[in-house]
């Protein structure tokens, strides 16, 4: 029995289909949304979000955050921002990286604000390059 899975970011819906499984990265750790789970709203970390069919990952997005709702038989994804791994170009994540560490480090002590602002980006900044090493390590 599978589990309708929608992951939609800000521009358009990337993905609509069923699947067995869905693993995605909550704040606290991975979670998995399968049939018949309980209900529950899960706050998403930057990361990789994998669907399977069977014990075979059919497709895999990146998130930079948002919010899943989970359902006994559906799993929607509201993403920050999203795009399907393989479409990650490192060498692009990485300039961006340094420039994110360039910014945060003209931040100001007293910016706390502007502190946790640039920390989250660097953060979602390194899990987009821990997604694609992990998805096509020859880059």
């Amino acid at each position: 029995m599978p589990i309708q899975v929608e992951i939609i970011s800000p521009e358009k819906v990337l993905f609509r289909r069923e699947v067995e499984m869905a693993v995605m990265p909550g704040a606290e750790g991975d979670i998995a949304a399968m049939p018949d789970h309980a209900p529950m709203m899960l706050l998403l970390r930057g990361g990789v979000v994998s669907l399977y069919e069977g014990d075979r990952i059919v497709e895999q997005f990146f998130v930079g955050g948002g919010f899943a709702d989970m359902t006994p038989e559906r799993c929607t994804i509201l993403a920050d921002e999203a795009l399907p791994v393989a479409e990650i170009k490192v060498d692009d994540a990485r300039s961006r990286l340094q420039e994110l560490e360039i910014q945060f480090a003209n931040v100001t002590a007293d910016d706390i604000a502007g502190q946790d602002k640039m920390s989250r980006r660097i953060q979602i900044a390194r899990a987009e390059i821990e997604a694609a090493e992990v998805s096509h390590p020859t880059h």
